[in-house]
């Protein structure tokens, strides 16, 4: 199985960079299954409904979140009838939406998908670790899915490296968001698992992580705010991660950054050709 992964939507250029080339990179590529964190889509802070909809349309799966996730009010009421819309499964009991969901790929394969946030230096939510091993133990891969994919949305590389290892031999993708940087440590983990400890942004990188430059600079050097954080709207870098699957166990058997367009080095994966 074809799985691809995009990175932290920022701002006006990543959406509409995704949504431009997503519908000819699933049909050139005969991808099965796309996932996209989506949850700094709106103007850098949360995901529309309008918004959410488009990418969907445009070949995405599912959308994943984080710790935006509820900066867009409306989010807290679409959520429930958008069962392809994310949000970290590790939120205590009684949040609005679904953290982790299986669901049909294009070759008719069920692919599970989880959603969970880290708590170092994050607003910490409940124990990640803990909350993906029950969706596992549910959800077996093998057995009740054809290929599972986690969504790691945390901010230090060591708790994404934990829980990679965590799910080594259970998941086909572990993959890092939240920090918009692309890193360099893609590869197979000795049980089968790929991992990524950041997928990177789907955005300008002529910025600060997806935003204008000017503000971020300000506030290091002045430790005042000067105004918002606004998304840059230069060229957009497509920056994800692919996988290829083992039909009969799911687990991974290649591993490729991708990153179309924009400043960063071109990478597309040679398997897909």
């Amino acid at each position: 199985m074809r799985l691809l992964f995009l990175g932290d939507l920022v701002g006006r250029a990543g959406r509409n960079a995704v949504i431009e080339q997503l519908p000819s990179l699933v049909e050139a590529n005969q991808l099965d299954f796309v996932v996209v964190n989506g949850e700094n889509a709106a103007s850098g802070f949360g995901i529309t409904e309008e918004i959410l909809q488009n990418v969907i349309d445009a070949g995405a799966d599912v959308v994943t979140t984080g710790n935006h996730v509820w900066d867009q009010r409306e989010t807290m009421v679409y959520i429930e009838r958008q069962p392809q819309l994310l949000r970290p499964a590790n939120y205590p009991a009684g949040a609005p939406g679904r953290g982790a969901n299986l669901y049909r790929a294009r070759n008719g394969a069920n692919v599970l998908v989880a959603n969970v946030m880290g708590r170092i230096y994050m607003d910490p939510l409940d124990d990640p670790f803990a909350s993906i091993d029950q969706i596992l133990d549910e959800c077996p891969l093998g057995e009740v899915a054809d290929a599972i994919i986690v969504d790691m949305h945390a901010e230090a590389t060591s708790e994404k490296q934990a829980m990679g290892h965590f799910c080594d031999g259970r998941a086909s993708l572990v993959v890092g968001t939240h920090t918009h940087v692309p890193t360099a440590d893609h590869q197979i983990l000795t049980g089968g698992t790929a991992y990524m400890s950041d997928a990177g942004m789907c955005g300008d990188y002529d910025s600060v992580l997806g935003m204008d430059k000017d503000e971020p600079v300000n506030r290091f050097m002045r430790k005042i705010p000067g105004g918002r954080f606004t998304p840059s709207l230069g060229e957009a870098t497509i920056s994800g991660v692919a996988v290829e699957t083992d039909d009969r166990t799911g687990l991974a058997t290649a591993i490729s950054p991708v990153r179309i367009g924009g400043r960063l080095s071109q990478v597309m994966p040679d398997f897909w050709s």
